[in-house]
């Protein structure tokens, strides 16, 4: 294990501390107070600075993450409100949506509110605000490696409707800041089912400051800017925030040679000061995702007050809704019983 700038083995660890969650680990916990209660986080810390919470009643998404204390992602004045308070139709979902690190768009629907012949779906469709049921929590000893582990699975069904499965797996080592995300969606019905899949990452201050740079991979790029709005200058850089900003939103449709040799593109947040342990150091996010199931990526741009956020979101869709989806020859469609699988990570460099 490498920890605290050293190697150590299993024993040299165990011999040092009361036990390994003195230094990380993985465990339960509810909220308890006003739209929150009841609401259900696992708190993870990785022992080497990254420290997140994922949120079971949220469909297994990631709410606050720290890095050395300090947030790296844009929390949403909404908090983990409950599920219950979900309101489905609309932009409703913008009154209970948490922000946090990751929150996940789909599984049929995805974009702006949206209705055909199926039924009518608001934004961003109900994976958010679907809890998880199977959850469990692993940590466990490989050679001199503590691994550690978080599944569950989301449903959404309707009778006489689709019936989609997501079974996802949040996964790392103490010692490492880096987590891994591998997601595997399922028709389990017997209809065909159209599936629109889109993971809503985002970072806020002070990982976002006037000297933060935003490195995209290979992509080829389509600017859709909100309220008339210019488009920027530039999507690879941040600015100070403005009340008077409206969001953007860039797509970049990725090129072949986008992925690495394991199929992966990659997207880096860079920071030259990020303000930690009483100082300042230099510091990159790295963002990856499966490129042949997730082949665009839309950028959020947000650098409003308040709403101050950038959204880096590999999706295998546009965010316009089912109507537009179809214009475009979408969405994907899942045969009875036929799944898809994603892979993402996160790593701090």
């Amino acid at each position: 294990m490498h920890l605290y700038g050293k190697h150590w083995t299993r024993r040299e660890v165990e011999a040092r501390v009361g036990g390994v969650g003195q230094i990380g680990g993985v465990r339960r916990m509810t909220l308890t107070e006003g739209k929150e209660a009841g609401t259900e986080l696992i708190e993870v810390r990785t022992g080497a600075g990254l420290a997140f919470e994922i949120v079971p009643s949220k469909g297994m998404d990631i709410s606050l993450a720290l890095l050395w204390g300090t947030p790296i992602s844009w929390q949403s004045p909404n908090g983990n409100v409950h599920p219950a308070f979900y309101e489905p139709e609309g932009t409703g979902w913008l009154r209970t949506a948490s922000g946090g690190l990751l929150m996940t768009c789909g599984l049929a629907h995805v974009g702006s509110p949206s209705a055909d012949e199926s039924g009518s779906y608001g934004l961003h469709g109900r994976a958010h605000h679907t809890p998880a049921r199977n959850v469990c929590i692993r940590e466990e000893w490989a050679g001199e490696e503590l691994e550690w582990s978080v599944t569950g699975v989301v449903e959404e069904t309707a009778i006489f409707g689709s019936k989609l499965r997501l079974a996802r797996e949040l996964s790392g080592r103490l010692g490492d800041n880096r987590v891994a995300i591998r997601d595997r969606v399922e028709n389990f019905g017997f209809r065909p089912a159209e599936h629109m899949m889109l993971y809503h990452f985002n970072f806020g201050f002070p990982l976002l400051d006037e000297r933060t740079e935003i490195r995209f991979p290979e992509a080829d790029r389509e600017v859709r800017a909100g309220g008339g709005r210019a488009a920027p200058e530039s999507c690879a850089s941040w600015e100070a925030p403005d009340p008077a900003v409206e969001e953007t939103v860039i797509y970049h449709t990725l090129r072949r040679e986008a992925a690495d040799g394991g199929g992966m593109a990659e997207t880096r947040i860079v920071q030259p000061e990020f303000p930690a342990a009483g100082g300042a150091r230099a510091t990159e996010v790295a963002l990856r995702w499966s490129a042949d199931t997730l082949p665009l990526l839309a950028q959020w741009r947000m650098p409003g007050a308040g709403e101050h956020v950038l959204g880096l979101e590999p999706s295998n869709c546009f965010v316009e809704g089912r109507e537009a989806e179809r214009r475009r020859g979408g969405p994907l469609v899942l045969a009875p019983g036929q799944s898809i699988e994603y892979r993402l990570e996160l790593n701090v460099v």
